[in-house]
Order: structure tokens, then C-alpha cells, then sequence
């Protein structure tokens, strides 16, 4: 990303210091309305369809989604971009037609609730751990975009420097409002953000021809065919420049990384939770899907446009930038670098929160810590200030959006998903079972990258591959190894859940309260009446 010598950077600042202030008034602002753990956590459960749906979009629409899915999509097209936006969208209608629904009705205050009352202690401290590691990366993602904006408009000013300013603004405004801030401010950014790429995307259709010379763009960088989401195995691009049984591991594993390892996460089932009703947590969440489609696909569009109009870019990086700054009015331009870093900042927060709810809501208690109502919010606003100390320090430490993003979603592939969807809807499910699946995947998921960087995983080492670049060959076994990882986990969750039916007796699943939950489970699809999400509630149908 690269401004030097734009003359309207003065313009970009204004816009961005006005968005950051917003927050930061809206922070200040929501604490006055906080009382207690489910004020700050869940927004008090009140937020109708349309908060819902715009805060998971605004959430997930993050610095990976714009700025590095343009940047992959130039050089793979729609290949390069399984992971995201389409894994991602993807993610959204499964968990709003096989979990939403549930997690709502329990009244859940974090994701490992449901671990710590289905399995029991041993898979609350794992599951923490997973949903921590998964944040702590996912912070980190969130603030080398934020610090490549700041070095951008300040070349002066060091990226590891703009890493931490943004973060201190991120984590101040998110300890003092919590949910209530976070929707709020997600709601308002979701228009800003939609609305900057759909302008970006009109004025470089434009410049290509319309929707004519856009469908005959004919390749990108490293693919002859730029809107396929298949593998190319018969051609020269196979998957991401793998062939045979490794390509189409590395394509499935695109589509599970955050298709289905972002289902267990606290900020998606922390959006849900906060909802007015089941209705409102399942059709926002249909609604979340919707936007994030339409409008994530435009960023590699944009991407396999900017191709056309320049194949010579060498900062891949900068490419959405690029596009802006080239066929877009300054004005604009302006508008949209502040909705990027906002968009950042919505989903930076987003993260920082689930992590610390998780710390005070499960792990605190778990080892003897009792919170009252006023200590409970206290300690999650510390917690806050925690993770984002840690997740600075990862940022710091490995400097990349794209493969961040997607890393962390792989973490909770290979160790979370089979004891969340297994523990839903297999009664047999234990936890010796679920402890298996989550350190089984997690062996199997190590193994794995070890052999496919320097073996193979039916074809070529990824080491070979990326030609000696270590960084490219790491990433991508993680990838490619957390398809056998995940087969691991279903395999472990399944032998050691019926070996053991007698030593540890499954758990049924039961509500925040300890009332076992109706095992009917027809009751836990999405397929709720739309009109009791649309219609206004009275009051004394909120329930705490």
C-alpha cells in the first residue's frame, strides 16, 4: 500500500481521525449503559434483525476480506479466495440453519458455556484455549492492516508504531462499551465499508468495459481461469499450484478452514446470542450471509479487474488501494480508507471481546474465582487490554493480513468443530470423546504440517513447491495438513465416545440455568417464522 506523493492524504486523515472519534464516543457513551456481564457480553439479549445482521457482517467483513482478497484474487482469481469470502459466507448459513438456534434458545453468555455443561471442565479449559489462540491471531491480523494504513498516510512512522497506536484507540474504546458499543458502531461502519467497495467496484467496471469486458477477463497472474472456484488439475494452475490428490486437499481444506472452523467462535455466537429472540439470532444471521456474499465478492472482483488494467503490480498487497487511488474521486477515496480502518477496528474489537468474555465467564470460575456483577465487567475490560498486548506482539511477529486470518480459523478446525457439532446432535458424544478429537486433531494437524512441508501429502512437498521460500511452505501445509487433522478428530470423537459410554456417561445439553434442553433435534434447525424475527417485542418478552 503506497500513497506516496497522493495529494488529498491530508483528506484521508480527516476522514479517519472523524471515524476514530465516533468510536470513541460511541465507547464512552455505551459504558453508562452497562451493569453487569450480560449488559457487556450480549448487549442485554435486545438487539433486533437488523443490528444482528449488520454487526456478524461488519464483523467478519474484516482487513483480510478487502485488502487481502483483492490481493489474492489478482494473482489466483476466485481460486485464491475459497478460504474468503466464500468459505466464509458459507460458514454464516450453516450456523444459522444447524446451531444458531440452540446457542440462543440456552442463553449462553460465551461459545464454551456449551463445552463446560455438555462435556464438563477438562473440554472448558481446551475449548478457552482454542478460542483464545484463535483470537490472539486474528487480533494480530486485524493490526498489521491497521498498522500498513498508518505507515501508508505517514511513511515516517514505522508499521509496527501504527500497529500499536490503532490497538491503544481499539482496546480503549472496547473496554469502556463492550457489545453495546461494538454493534452500534458495527451497524454505522457496514454502510461506510459496503458502500466504499461497491463504489470502487462501479468505477473499475467501468473502466473495463462494463459487465462484458469483466466476464472476458480471460486470466490472472498464476490463473488461466479467473472465476472458477474448482481446481484446474487438467490445465497449468491446478490449486494454488498444486496437482493431483495434494491440490485437491489444499481446495477442500479452502473451504473448511473458515467454512466450517468459524463455526465454534465466541464473536459469531456472541452477535447471536445478544439477539431478541431465536428468530432474530437465526434470519440475522441469514441476513449476515446475504450482505457478506454480495458484498465480499466484489473485493476479488476487483482484484481480477485491476489484472486487466495493470498486470505489471508488484505490491500485491496494495492492489484494493491502488484501485481507489487511481479510478477513484479523492473525495471518495477519503471515504473509503476511513471505512477500511473502521472496518478493521469493528472487527479487532470484536475479537478482543470474545477473548476476554471467555477468560471471565469460563476460566475464572472454573478455577475458584467468583466474580460479583461489578467485578465481572471489570475484570472482562482487563482482559481486554490483555489480549491486546498479546495480539499486538503477534502482529509484530509475523507481519502478514491474508494468512493470519485464515490460520486462525484452521486452529479451531482441527481441535473444535467435531466435539461442537458431535456434542449437538450425537447423544453418545463424551468427553473422553471430545478431549480425543481436540488433542488427536491437534497431533495429526502437527504431523501433518511437518509432512507436507517436507514429504508430501500425496504429491509434492510444499517446500518444492514454493521453490525454498519457507514462509509460502509453511502456510500452506497448515492448510493442506488440517484436512487429514480434521478426519483425525472425527475418527477419535467417534472410537473414544463408545469405548467409554460406561467410565463417563455423555451429558445431556442444557440451558445457562442447568434445564436440560429439548433433545428433538428438529428443534435446533434454523427454520424459525421469519415474522418473529421481524416483529417488535413487548417488554417483558426479553428474557436475562
Amino acid at each position: 500500500m503506497d500513497l506516496e506523493g497522493y495529494s488529498y492524504v491530508w483528506l484521508i486523515v480527516i476522514f479517519i481521525v472523524g471515524f476514530f472519534a465516533v468510536r470513541m464516543g460511541v465507547g464512552i457513551w455505551a459504558s453508562r449503559k452497562v451493569s453487569n456481564a450480560a449488559d457487556y457480553i450480549v448487549a442485554g439479549r435486545k438487539l433486533p434483525i437488523y443490528m444482528v445482521g449488520a454487526s456478524v457482517m461488519a464483523t467478519w467483513f474484516a482487513a483480510e476480506t478487502l485488502l487481502g482478497a483483492s490481493s489474492t484474487a489478482y494473482q489466483y482469481g476466485f481460486q485464491g479466495v475459497v478460504f474468503d469470502p466464500f468459505g466464509a459466507a458459507a460458514c454464516l448459513f450453516l450456523s444459522a440453519f444447524f446451531f444458531t438456534r440452540l446457542m440462543r434458545r440456552a442463553r449462553y453468555l460465551t461459545i464454551v458455556d456449551f463445552f463446560e455443561r455438555r462435556y464438563g471442565s477438562k473440554m472448558t479449559v481446551l475449548a478457552s484455549i482454542a478460542q483464545l489462540m484463535t483470537y490472539f491471531v486474528w487480533t494480530g491480523a486485524q493490526m498489521v492492516a491497521a498498522g500498513t494504513i498508518v505507515h501508508a498516510l505517514f511513511p515516517n512512522v514505522p508499521l509496527e508504531v501504527g500497529m500499536i497506536l490503532v490497538a491503544l484507540w481499539v482496546v480503549g474504546y472496547t473496554m469502556l462499551g463492550g457489545m453495546l458499543a461494538d454493534t452500534l458502531l458495527d451497524f454505522i461502519q457496514m454502510f461506510f465499508t459496503a458502500g466504499g467497495i461497491t463504489l470502487i467496484f462501479g468505477f473499475l467496471l467501468v473502466q473495463v468495459g462494463g459487465w462484458e469486458g469483466l466476464t472476458s477477463i480471460s486470466s490472472t497472474l498464476y490463473n488461466p481461469k479467473p472465476f472458477t472456484l474448482l481446481p484446474d488439475m487438467a490445465g497449468e494452475a491446478g490449486y494454488l499450484g498444486y496437482f493431483g490428490a495434494t491440490g485437491w486437499i489444499y481446495w477442500m481444506a479452502a473451504w473448511m478452514a473458515i467454512g466450517l472452523g468459524s463455526v465454534p467462535t465466541q464473536d459469531l455466537f456472541q452477535r447471536s446470542m445478544s439477539a431478541r429472540n431465536e428468530s432474530t439470532a437465526v434470519w440475522g444471521t441469514y441476513l449476515a450471509g446475504v450482505l457478506y456474499l454480495v458484498f465480499g465478492i466484489m473485493s476479488p472482483l476487483i482484484g481480477i479487474m485491476m489484472y486487466k488494467l495493470d498486470p505489471n503490480v508488484v505490491n500485491f498487497d496494495g492492489v484494493l488501494v491502488m484501485a481507489a487511488l487511481n479510478y477513484v474521486p479523492p473525495v471518495l477515496v477519503a471515504l473509503f480508507m476511513a471505512a477500511l480502518a473502521s472496518a478493521l477496528m469493528s472487527t479487532a474489537d470484536s475479537s478482543l471481546l470474545a477473548g476476554a468474555s471467555i477468560v471471565t465467564q469460563n476460566l475464572f470460575p472454573l478455577f475458584g474465582k467468583k466474580l460479583d456483577a461489578k467485578n465481572e465487567v471489570k475484570w472482562t475490560r482487563i482482559m481486554v487490554a490483555i489480549n491486546g498486548t498479546i495480539g499486538i506482539i503477534i502482529a509484530v511477529s509475523a507481519a502478514v493480513i491474508y494468512e493470519l486470518g485464515v490460520v486462525a480459523w484452521s486452529i479451531l478446525l482441527v481441535g473444535l468443530f467435531t466435539p461442537f457439532a458431535f456434542g449437538m446432535y450425537w447423544k453418545k458424544a463424551n468427553q473422553y470423546g471430545a478431549v480425543a478429537a481436540f488433542i488427536g486433531g491437534f497431533l495429526a494437524w502437527a504431523i501433518g504440517i511437518f509432512v507436507a512441508y517436507n514429504i508430501g501429502i500425496g504429491g509434492d512437498a510444499t517446500l518444492l513447491v514454493c521453490e525454498g521460500d519457507t514462509d509460502c511452505a509453511f502456510w500452506d501445509a497448515t492448510y493442506i495438513a488440517s484436512i487429514p487433522a480434521f478426519i483425525t478428530s472425527i475418527v477419535m470423537i467417534i472410537v473414544v465416545s463408545l469405548a467409554t459410554q460406561k467410565q463417563d456417561a455423555p451429558k445431556p445439553i442444557t440451558d445457562v440455568d442447568g434445564v436440560e434442553m429439548d433433545t428433538n433435534p428438529v428443534r435446533y434447525f434454523g427454520t424459525t417464522p421469519i415474522v418473529d424475527a421481524l416483529r417488535k417485542m413487548r417488554p417483558e418478552e426479553y428474557d436475562d
